[in-house]
């Protein structure tokens, strides 16, 4: 599992909200979003935005650039 899928599926487990919900919150199908935590598609850039604001982590962290939140 690559870094993005890793992280992405930590913290939404973190935040107790189910794929679901999450694919709701960035208007994409869960199946969407299911791609992005299982590495087979990645988020555009205005998503990986929009993903590292709610979880308010950086863009570094979330891409597995940086362990530092």
């Amino acid at each position: 599992m690559n870094k993005l899928a890793q992280r992405l599926k930590e913290l939404r487990s973190a935040k107790k909200i189910t794929q679901k919900e999450f694919a709701e919150i960035l208007d994409l199908s869960m199946r969407g979003y299911q791609n992005y935590e299982t590495a087979q598609r990645e988020p555009k850039i205005d998503q990986l935005i929009q993903i590292a604001d709610f979880f308010d982590v950086s863009l570094d962290y979330l891409v597995g650039r940086s362990d530092k939140k």
